[in-house]
């Protein structure tokens, strides 16, 4: 994998905007280790994830 910064534009309607928020503020660690194949994958998912949260919250999206 190149080492750069990946840009995503996501275009989604709000009800989904909204469930993926809500999803991304459910899913815990478990979940990431079980997709994942070791320990560092895992928190390279949880990183994204947390990436993508800080992003849909700067666009009003932030299920609390």
């Amino acid at each position: 994998m190149p080492d750069s910064i990946i840009k995503l534009d996501l275009h989604l309607d709000p009800d989904s905007t909204w469930a993926l928020a809500q999803f991304l503020k459910r899913v815990q660690w478990e979940h990431f280790r079980a997709c994942a194949a070791d320990d560092e994958e895992a928190q390279m998912i949880r990183t994204g994830v947390e990436q993508l949260q800080s992003a849909l919250a700067e666009r009003g999206y932030a299920p609390r």
